[in-house]
């Protein structure tokens, strides 16, 4: 009897190693898994990406080839929606004050045959200020230097590749329609975001929840994920909170504070929406914004908590509205 229990309990003990060996592998599969979507986006060879530069379509091909690979649909032939923005002349070596960019979106449709009529979108912004200078939003405008943004915002985009195959991996479909968004021209004023939520390619009525990830790469001793916007919709707050529980991060949630980046655009329009990020630094918007500085290992626990929110969200139970907040 005693060889017998003392068999069952080793046995108990080396299915629970293995089970600890596969989540600890999966987590570093997408630790790496971020930190070559962040290194390719952030890498010299982009320049930056600002809009309208070589740079800035490389990137946009870049995400174009993840979307294609995980089977994201288009809306129309293809996966871009072109727009102009206004640069003032010999910024980034602009010979001209109107450039082309584009907004890349694509959709996962959803399981539900009436719950994949709604949307949620989820989207990070991947421009950055090319070669900074005067007249640029760069921190050190006399300095003409590569800004690869690897946090703002590589980060996010690598943090959205990596969501993107999550979601087409897991056997829990979802059951709304799921928006995948890489915005151009954010940093000239929030521009892609605008432009989408002016020129929406399903009803505006449809498009319940936007999530939104900008600098999440620098994730803190003390692991803080910052959202705004948790309230805009029913139970956000308490389902951050919940989601927070064993995940290894400490969020830090609020109801309104909506903040400064592209979640912004539909919040004006009356849509739900929840902004990430994982904090500001000296960094910021300077040549100095680089892969070295990237915390890959917090940014898969990033992307996994956000990834879990999305699901969360695509199976909400009750009906999704719109709250605003003061």
């Amino acid at each position: 009897m005693i060889f017998f229990q003392n068999l069952k309990t080793k046995t108990v003990f080396i299915c629970l190693l293995f089970f600890c060996i596969a989540v600890k592998a999966q987590k570093n599969a997408m630790a790496q898994t971020f930190y070559k979507h962040d290194k390719y986006l952030s890498s010299d060879k982009l320049e930056g990406r600002f809009p309208g530069t070589k740079g800035n379509n490389d990137a946009a091909v870049y995400i174009k080839k993840h979307f294609t690979k995980y089977g994201l649909k288009p809306f129309g032939n293809n996966y871009d929606q072109p727009f102009k923005l206004f640069v003032k002349e010999g910024i980034n070596k602009m010979k001209s004050d109107s450039v082309s960019t584009q907004n890349v979106l694509g959709y996962l449709e959803g399981s539900d045959p009436d719950l994949k009529n709604e949307f949620i979108v989820i989207g990070a912004h991947y421009d950055h200020w090319g070669w900074g200078g005067k007249g640029s939003g760069s921190k050190k405008k006399d300095t003409l230097a590569i800004h690869n943004g690897a946090d703002d915002n590589a980060s996010g985009v690598a943090a959205l590749l990596c969501i993107l195959q999550e979601t087409v991996k897991s056997k829990i479909k979802p059951k709304r329609s799921i928006i995948f968004i890489g915005f151009s021209g954010e940093e000239e004023g929030l521009l892609g975001s605008k432009y989408f939520v002016n020129h929406l390619p399903v009803k505006k009525e449809a498009v319940k929840v936007m999530l939104n990830m900008d600098m999440v790469g620098r994730l803190n001793a003390e692991k803080q994920i910052y959202m705004g916007g948790a309230g805009t919709f029913p139970d956000g707050v308490e389902l951050m909170k919940k989601l927070g529980e064993n995940s290894g991060l400490n969020p830090v949630i609020h109801a309104g504070e909506v903040g400064g980046s592209d979640h912004v655009s539909f919040y004006k329009a009356s849509i739900s929406c929840i902004g990430f990020h994982t904090g500001g630094h000296p960094q910021y918007h300077t040549p100095e914004d680089d892969i070295d500085l990237i915390n890959s290992d917090g940014g898969a626990l990033v992307t996994k908590y956000i990834y879990n929110a999305l699901m969360a969200i695509a199976n909400y139970e009750q009906i999704i509205y719109f709250i605003k907040q003061d």
